[in-house]
């Protein structure tokens, strides 16, 4: 019989990626999470670990252990859930990671309906773009995240992982000079404006400077940054142009003249994700539930 502790610091291994990063994230020291490994080594009695470089890669056979040590551990994850499931009272702490735009216009009201209906629930949110919030995730250092995804630019969709859909959140053009031609006129009147975009490699990147290219220009991107506050700010001063969803006026009017883009398929969408066992425990249907709550009708 293999030690489960162990195996899961093997898990470990894999989804953080060094022995450092592991320690660190269980509060062990480098030395002692090897030393764990070592020991499970010899009660597999094969290799587990092969160095490179400075770091470690997992062998063939490690890789086997770690996907029974997924379903075994899914298997607890369903116990837990059962569990809180027969108990009356909601308890214990819920770890969510949210992008911005989420946490700013869904959680803080979700909050109120959890406190407000299970206020022994303890909530921790973090704000956590998907690209860090996702693998995270999969370490086990949230509980929940709430990610989306940006049309044409799915992302992966690990098996360890479930996704629920939340919400469909149009996205529309913020134009500092608006005009009543139509949504490709209109995008192609921008073609020599300041733009500001999220930075190079992301979804909304990807999505965003696709769009301008289809409309026939490469847009002008002066201003970079994940903060689509900033990116409202700019819109709303006439600095830039930008592709905003509507998520982002929740609460509020629109402050900046907003137009409708071309057609296709604008509109990005909204997850949210749990490791594979816990989408039936109690504390995450009750977020989840609250989480549609706050969309609204």
């Amino acid at each position: 019989m293999f030690d489960l502790h162990r195996l899961r610091l093997l898990r470990e291994l894999k989804h953080r990626g060094t022995l450092a990063a592991v320690a660190a994230a269980l509060s062990y020291s480098p030395s002692s999470v090897s030393q764990q490994l070592s020991q499970l080594e010899s009660e597999v009695g094969v290799p587990l670990l092969v160095p490179v470089g400075r770091r470690v890669r997992l062998t063939p056979q490690a890789e086997i252990l770690v996907a029974h040590t997924e379903a075994v551990l899914k298997r607890l994850e369903e116990a837990e859930a059962d569990i809180a499931t027969s108990l009356t009272d909601l308890t214990g702490t819920l770890r969510i990671a949210s992008f911005q735009t989420a946490a700013l216009a869904l959680v803080p009201t979700a909050l109120t309906l959890l406190r407000d209906a299970h206020p022994h629930l303890r909530v921790h949110v973090t704000q956590a773009e998907p690209s860090d919030a996702l693998p995270a995730l999969l370490a086990r250092d949230f509980d929940l995240v709430i990610t989306e995804e940006y049309p044409g630019d799915p992302h992966p969709r690990p098996a360890e992982l479930e996704h629920q859909p939340l919400c469909e959140d149009p996205l529309r053009l913020a134009t500092p000079r608006p005009t009543d031609a139509g949504p490709t006129q209109e995008l192609r009147a921008l073609a020599d404006h300041p733009w500001v975009m999220e930075p190079e490699g992301t979804p909304a990147r990807r999505w965003a400077t696709a769009l301008c290219r289809t409309a026939g220009f490469e847009p002008d991107v002066r201003f970079e940054s994940a903060d689509l506050v900033l990116h409202l700010r700019l819109a709303e001063l006439g600095h830039a142009a930008a592709l905003l969803p509507d998520l982002a006026w929740t609460g509020r009017p629109p402050a900046v003249a907003l137009r409708q883009l071309p057609d296709g398929h604008h509109t990005r969408s909204l997850f949210t994700a749990v490791r594979s066992g816990r989408g039936h425990h109690p504390a995450v249907r009750a977020c989840r539930h609250a989480l549609r709550q706050a969309i609204g009708p």
